[in-house]
């Protein structure tokens, strides 16, 4: 069974992706602040849904580190966010992230189908 872990702070959201991702036989893990992700990161998931503002600690951050850890670079991470400015998009493409998804232009079987594409 393949892992996703969800790192979101909007329990709604997550709670979405959550039953989305269940139902299509994925293994959901949830983070709903920094510190708790980087916990969870540690079980390599097949891939991370990554906001970007979170409580604790930052979603670049995280990127930061995922990307610098030798055991964790090669899992892909997907920014889903609200942030719009392309210096954003612009950053977390530079620090690694595979994808950039704002929220308010993706429903979640966009989401879902960007995740089978990166993943497979």
């Amino acid at each position: 069974m393949k892992k996703i872990l969800i790192i979101e702070d909007e329990s709604a959201l997550q709670d979405a992706l959550k039953k989305l991702f269940e139902g299509e036989g994925y293994e959901v893990l949830q983070a709903f602040d920094g510190e708790e992700a980087m916990g969870l990161i540690k079980e390599k998931p097949e891939i991370i849904l990554l906001d970007l503002v979170l409580p604790k600690k930052h979603g670049f951050d995280i990127l930061k580190e995922i990307k610098s850890d030798s055991e964790l670079q090669s899992i892909p991470v997907l920014i889903l966010t609200n942030l719009e400015e392309s210096t954003e998009v612009m950053k977390a493409i530079e620090l690694g992230a595979r994808g950039y998804l704002v929220k308010a232009n993706y429903g979640l079987r966009e989401v879902l189908k960007k995740v089978q594409d990166v993943i497979g």
